[in-house]
C-alpha cells in the first residue's frame, strides 16, 4: 500500500502539480509558574522529518532567523533576559557563505516574564520563522497565554493549564496544552519535496572550534610581528635570565610569564562571555548597528596602524601595573604579563576585536577558544626563547620592517572594515554599497598597498627609502596579483577566491557587469517604470506594475515567488536560469515578476489588512506570501507560474526542478 501511495505521489510530482499548503511545524505551548508574578512562556515545536527551522541567532546574510514579537504595548509585563532556545545544530552554507543555526525534530523556546500589571490576564506572542527542506516556507505561529486568576499551588516551576483561542486544549495531561497548528489552514503532503542530505553536526561543531583556534593562533603570531610586541621578546627574556638566580629559575619564571599571558586573555574571554552570554554575543554580531560600529572602529584602528595617531590605554594604568610587577614572585610575574597586555594594546587590540567578532558568530565557548589560541601564540616565543636563549641570535633586529608589518596590517583592516559595512547594507537592502562599489574600494586599497610595498609612497613612521628587501618585493607582487585579480569582478567575474567577502552577484548596479550591454532591448531603451535589471532581464518586484508592462508589450508573465534568504531559489537562478536556452526564453519571451515573500519592509498604512483567517498583512513579504496561499494554495519557495497578459494562469505551478523539466515546462506553457 505504501509503495502504491509513493508511486501516486511521484506521478503527481512529475505531472507538474506542486505542493499544497504545507505546515511542517506543529506548535504547543504551556505556562510555567515561578512565583505569583513571574512565569515562563514555553513554546514547543515539533518539526516534520527532513525539515529544519532556523534559530534566532542565525548570522546575517544567510537564511531568515526566527523572530519573536511579544505584544506588550502598555508595558504590562517585562521580559527577564533573552528568549532561551533548545540546542541547535550548525552547518556551513556554501550558497550564502555563512554558518546556519537550525533545529530538526524539536525546538523549545522559553521566555521568562515578570508581570507588572496585576490585572493582566492574557499575553500574546507571535513567532515568525523560516522552515526549509528542498523548498523554503516563511511561516508564523501565534500563542495566547492566559494567566491564572487565582494563586497556583506552590512548587518548582508549577505548570498550569492554558486556554487558547482556536486551539484544542483537551490534552490527556491537564498540565500540558495540546499541540496546535501554527495557523488553522488545510495541511497536505508536499509531493515534490526531496529528503535533505544527512549531516554530521558533531563534526561540524568541532570544525568550527578548531577553525577559531587556528585563526586565533595565526592572529597571535601576526600580533608578535608588530612594533608594540616584537621588541619586548628579547627585553623580557633578558630580564628573566639576568634577574633569576640560575638558568633553571629563569626558565621557570619565563614559563610562568607565558602562562600568565594566557590566563589574562582567557579571563578576558570569560568576562565577555559571562557579561553578554554566548547567544547574546552572536545576536550582537549579526546586528546592523554592531556592524556599523565595528566598521567605524576598524577604520580608526587602520588609520592608527598607518601612523596617523597612536591608540594607547591610559599611562596611569601601565605605571600602576609596573609598580606591582616590581614585587617579584608569582604575583610580580602576573603583573608583568598584565603590563605587556596594556602596553601592547595599540597593536593587539585590533586582533582581539576581530577575533571576538568571529568567535561571537560561532557562539558557545568560541570566545574562550579564540582567546586561548591568541594568547598561546603570543606567549610561546617568550617561553621558548627563555628555554633556548641561543635562539635569540637568530631573531631579526628591530627596525623599519616592523612598521612595514604594522602598515600592511592596517591596509588589511581597512579592507575588512568594508565587509562589516556591507553586512549592514545587505540587511537593510539600502543598495549603497553594491558589488561594484565594494570591489572598487578593495581595488583602491590593495592597489595603494602595492605602491606602498614597492616604496612609491611612505607613511609618517617609515624609515628613509632604501633598497627593497626580497620579502617586501615578493609581498608586493602578491598584492599586485590580487589587485589585478579583483578588476574583472567589475565586469561580472565571480571571484570565487573571495566569494565570502563582497556582496553577491545579484546585489549589483549592473548584474551583467560594468560596461556590459546585454540585449538590444537593454541597450536601446531605458528600463520601464518600476523595473530593475536582474539576471540580465527586465524584472519587476511589484505584481501590478509588472502585469501592466506585460500587457503593454503583449508578453506573458512569469511569476517568481522567491526570497532573499531562499537557498534553493539561488540554486535555480544559478544552475537553471543560466542555461542558454532557458535564459533566452525568459529574457526575450516573458516578463519576469519576482515577488520576495521575506521582504520585511512595511506596507503603506492604507495597504495593510487582516485576512479572514486573522492573519495580519503588514509587510511586503506578508502580501506576497498571502497571494501564494490564496491563489495557489501553497506557501513554498521557489514557486513559478506563467500568466497571460491579462493575468490568467496558462501553466501549472512548478517548484524546485532540474533544467530539463523546467525547460519543458516553459515550452509547453508558451505554446498556449
Amino acid at each position: 500500500m505504501k509503495k502504491v501511495l509513493f508511486l501516486l505521489l511521484a506521478l503527481l510530482s512529475f505531472s507538474g502539480i506542486s505542493a499544497q499548503i504545507v505546515k511542517p511545524v506543529k506548535w504547543a505551548q504551556r505556562l510555567e509558574k515561578i512565583s505569583d508574578n513571574e512565569f515562563n512562556l514555553v513554546m514547543e515545536g515539533t518539526i516534520d522529518d527532513n525539515w529544519h527551522v532556523y534559530s534566532q541567532f542565525t548570522p546575517a546574510d544567510g537564511p531568515l532567523p526566527l523572530t519573536l514579537d511579544y505584544k506588550n504595548s502598555k508595558s504590562n509585563y517585562e521580559l527577564v533576559g533573552k528568549t532561551k532556545e533548545s540546542p541547535y545544530k550548525k552547518q556551513f552554507n556554501a550558497i550564502f557563505e555563512v554558518d546556519e543555526y537550525y533545529w530538526e525534530k524539536k525546538v523549545t523556546l522559553t521566555q521568562r516574564i515578570k508581570v507588572i500589571n496585576p490585572k493582566l490576564t492574557v499575553i500574546e506572542v507571535k513567532a515568525d520563522y523560516q522552515v526549509c527542506k528542498e523548498v523554503c516556507i516563511n511561516d508564523d505561529a501565534k500563542f495566547t497565554f492566559k494567566l491564572p486568576k487565582i494563586p497556583v499551588p506552590e512548587g518548582p516551576a508549577a505548570t498550569v493549564a492554558v486556554e487558547n483561542a482556536g486551539i484544542d486544549t483537551t490534552a490527556k495531561d491537564p498540565q500540558i496544552v495540546a499541540s496546535q497548528d501554527s495557523v488553522t489552514k488545510k495541511q497536505t503532503i508536499d509531493s515534490t519535496d526531496i529528503a535533505a542530505q544527512p549531516i554530521n553536526p558533531e563534526s561540524t561543531e568541532n570544525l568550527g572550534l578548531w577553525t577559531i583556534f587556528f585563526l586565533a593562533f595565526g592572529a597571535g603570531f601576526a600580533a608578535l610581528l608588530t612594533p608594540c610586541v616584537f621588541p619586548m621578546i628579547p627585553m623580557t627574556v633578558s630580564f628573566f635570565t639576568k634577574q633569576s638566580k640560575n638558568r633553571r629559575a629563569g626558565i621557570r619564571n619565563a614559563i610562568l610569564y607565558g602562562i600568565s599571558i594566557i590566563v589574562i586573555y582567557v579571563t578576558l574571554g570569560l568576562i565577555i562571555t559571562g557579561i553578554f552570554g554566548a547567544d547574546a554575543l552572536n545576536a550582537i554580531a549579526t546586528n546592523v548597528w554592531f556592524n556599523v560600529i565595528f566598521f567605524v572602529l576598524l577604520v580608526i584602528f587602520a588609520v592608527s596602524f598607518m601612523g596617523a595617531f597612536e591608540i594607547v590605554l591610559p599611562n596611569s594604568w601601565a605605571t600602576k601595573v609596573d609598580r606591582q610587577a616590581d614585587r617579584g614572585g608569582i604575583v610580580g610575574i602576573l603583573f608583568m604579563a598584565l603590563a605587556l597586555a596594556i602596553v601592547s594594546f595599540s597593536c593587539t587590540g585590533i586582533f582581539i576585536g576581530n577575533l571576538l567578532v568571529i568567535a561571537a558568530r560561532e557562539g558557545g565557548i568560541s570566545p574562550l577558544i579564540g582567546m586561548f589560541g591568541f594568547s598561546l601564540a603570543l606567549a610561546l616565543p617568550f617561553m621558548l626563547f627563555a628555554i633556548f636563549p641561543g635562539w635569540m641570535n637568530s631573531l631579526p633586529k628591530s627596525g623599519g620592517w616592523l612598521n612595514t608589518v604594522k602598515v600592511f596590517l592596517g591596509f588589511l583592516e581597512l579592507a575588512l572594515a568594508f565587509k562589516f559595512l556591507s553586512n549592514a547594507d545587505l540587511v537593510l537592502q539600502l543598495h549603497m554599497l553594491e558589488r561594484e562599489v565594494f570591489l572598487a574600494i578593495w581595488i583602491a586599497i590593495f592597489g595603494t598597498l602595492t605602491l606602498y610595498l614597492f616604496g612609491k609612497i611612505q607613511t609618517p613612521h617609515d624609515s628613509p627609502a632604501g633598497n627593497l628587501s626580497v620579502g617586501r618585493i615578493m609581498l608586493g607582487l602578491l598584492t599586485l596579483t590580487f589587485t589585478i585579480y579583483l578588476i574583472p569582478g567589475l565586469w561580472g567575474a565571480p571571484l570565487k577566491l573571495i566569494s565570502a567577502f563582497p556582496p553577491p552577484l545579484h546585489y549589483s548596479e549592473s548584474p551583467n557587469g560594468v560596461g556590459a550591454t546585454g540585449s538590444t532591448v537593454m541597450s536601446d531603451k531605458t528600463l520601464p517604470e518600476g523595473a530593475v535589471l536582474a539576471h540580465d532581464m527586465i524584472t519587476f518586484n511589484d505584481y501590478d506594475k509588472g502585469l501592466a508592462y506585460a500587457k503593454s508589450v503583449n508578453k506573458p508573465v512569469m511569476l517568481d515567488f522567491t526570497g532573499h534568504a531562499c537557498v534553493n531559489c539561488r540554486k535555480m537562478e544559478a544552475n537553471v536560469w543560466t542555461d542558454k536556452e532557458v535564459h533566452e526564453i525568459m529574457k526575450n519571451d516573458l516578463v519576469l515578476i519576482s515577488l520576495y515573500v521575506d521582504d520585511k519592509r512595511d506596507l503603506p498604512e492604507n495597504e495593510k489588512y487582516t485576512t479572514p483567517e486573522g492573519e495580519e498583512i503588514e509587510t511586503i513579504g506578508d502580501k506576497w506570501t498571502n497571494l501564494t496561499i490564496t491563489r495557489y494554495n501553497t506557501n513554498t519557495q521557489p514557486l513559478y507560474v506563467l500568466l497571460d497578459a491579462d493575468g490568467k494562469d496558462i501553466s501549472p505551478k512548478i517548484s524546485y526542478v532540474g533544467k530539463d523539466e523546467y525547460l519543458a515546462w516553459l515550452k509547453k506553457a508558451l505554446k498556449k
